[in-house]
């Protein structure tokens, strides 16, 4: 396995592939540091150009989107009080707070600094765990894997953020998508209303355009083409690069066990199917202020605080991607759209991935490395630029991104049918954001979907129909075990909790 991931890192020094990753770390950059886009959009324009691709080109330009999006998102939380990506919110309470007292060149740099340190971690525990994990996956039978399916698709439902109903909605409707078209056992069409345009279902691409792309392009249509100036920064004095560099004083205050302990927080619920950026920076901001010595700093404009989010958030990068490669479920939105990279290319995520194409994918763990080190590397050379990236038009930007979009779809499907169909989903998901149901779980149910019904009745079809299969099998009945432990935690403890302080 050392040989191959030195191989990995060997493709990497290929000219064309190292400019992929280089291209895909500055997108990741501009789509995070912008207010509205985030790496999630990015990866999404980018999947339909990955036909014409290598596969190893396509996943080390993704992982520099990954990488680099979910720090970038940080850039105007700091500047502006306005996080790029929802990963960067809890970053932006402490990051203003030191732009406000005139250490925001400090503050981009140790947000740099930190993020950098939670990628490498993130990537160092991915390497050492990844195959042990997929050797581990390679023993699930059927209904172990219905109970693995059943396990990720009630956590992205109860970890979501907001009513429990309203996430299970959004689970529902994705399911039901994932339904349309030929029945995976019999076939047969269901659910096309007689009509030859469903009878191939609902392509993964349309639906993750529509979710993100469509969706954010109508919530962004009422807002100024430019942000007012009153948010500007231009009357700033324009720092030196140096000043974006941490001081050592500045690191030893936050520590960088402290950082690290931010970081394998960020992987462990990186791993979590559905988990996040944002609940991780969330729960290693909390954790840091427990274990604070100065805890009433925090929201005033702590470099501990900052640290800790940004730690996290990009320690999520590698934890998400285990769960992807090894056993098929996507960690969080990102992951998801990689899942559909993978699939485009012939690549299946699951047990057998890693011990049949590892060369494959192997290149895409050394660019998350490389690219942990370019976010620091970038502030320095960026730093004065990043806070011009709020002052771009957005109403040419957005009718850009637009018109991609819709040729992406269409390049992918060569059907205008499916083009519609990513209309309406996108319409579909700003009703539900609008009404305060999540997206991911949606899509979510769009991905899973299909693997839940297949694993479903294979089971019953093996057991002629005895619901008992899945209890009498030790891995399925741990796995369901697991999933009421988790609902117990993240639901029922809580509340339990709650009702009892009233």
């Amino acid at each position: 396995m050392t040989a191959q991931i030195i191989d990995g890192f060997l493709m990497l020094l290929h000219p064309v592939t190292f400019l992929y990753l280089i291209g895909g770390f500055l997108l990741g950059l501009l789509f995070g540091a912008i207010p509205g886009l985030t790496a999630t959009l990015a990866i999404a324009l980018l999947l339909p150009f990955t036909f014409s691709m290598d596969v190893a080109d396509a996943l080390v330009m993704v992982a520099g989107i990954y990488m680099a999006g979910l720090y970038a998102g940080s850039i105007t939380g700091i500047t502006l009080n306005i996080p790029g990506a929802p990963s960067g919110a809890i970053t932006t309470v402490d990051g203003h707070a030191l732009m406000k007292r005139g250490e925001g060149a400090q503050a981009l740099g140790m947000s740099a600094f930190a993020s950098a340190i939670g990628g490498l971690t993130g990537v160092i525990i991915l390497i050492a765990l990844a195959k042990p994990v997929s050797s581990l996956a390679l023993l699930f039978q059927t209904p172990d894997k219905f109970s693995l399916v059943l396990l990720a698709i009630v956590t992205v439902t109860i970890v979501s953020q907001g009513s429990l109903l309203k996430s299970t909605t959004a689970m529902a409707l994705g399911l039901m998508i994932a339904t349309v078209g030929i029945d995976p056992m019999l076939p047969e069409g269901r659910f096309d209303f007689d009509s030859y345009n469903l009878i191939e279902g609902v392509n993964l691409l349309p639906a993750v355009i529509g979710l993100f792309a469509v969706c954010e392009l109508i919530a962004q249509a009422g807002m100024p083409a430019r942000l007012s100036q009153a948010q500007a920064v231009a009357d700033l004095p324009a720092p030196r690069r140096r000043d974006f560099l941490p001081s050592r004083a500045r690191i030893r205050e936050v520590g960088l066990f402290a950082m690290l302990r931010s970081s394998v927080l960020g992987v462990l619920i990186g791993m979590l199917p559905g988990g996040g950026a944002s609940m991780a920076s969330f729960i290693a901001y909390a954790e840091a202020k427990r274990s604070a010595q100065k805890p009433d700093e925090f929201g005033k404009g702590s470099y501990e605080g900052l640290s800790a989010s940004e730690a996290a958030n990009n320690g999520v990068c590698g934890g998400a991607i285990i769960p992807l490669l090894t056993m098929g479920i996507p960690g969080d939105a990102v992951t998801a759209i990689i899942f559909g990279v993978l699939l485009l290319h012939g690549l299946v995520p699951g047990p057998t991935l890693l011990s049949d194409n590892f060369m494959v994918v192997s290149p895409m763990f050394a660019a998350l490395f490389v690219s942990s080190i370019l976010i620091f590397v970038s502030v320095l050379l960026f730093g004065p630029l990043y806070l011009r990236l709020s002052r771009i038009n957005r109403g040419v930007l957005y009718a850009f991104i637009g018109m991609i979009s819709m040729v992406g779809v269409y390049a992918s499907t060569f059907s205008i049918f499916q083009m519609w169909v990513a209309l309406a989903i996108g319409v579909l998901a700003m009703l539900l954001r609008v009404c305060g149901y999540p997206v991911v779980p949606a899509l979510m149910g769009i991905i899973l979907g299909p693997y839940f019904e297949e694993f479903l009745r294979r089971s019953l079809i093996v057991s002629k129909g005895d619901p008992s299969i899945f209890v009498t099998s030790p891995i399925s009945l741990a796995l369901l075990l697991l999933t009421l432990g988790f609902i117990w935690m993240l639901r029922i403890g809580p509340a339990r909790k709650a009702a009892s302080t009233r």
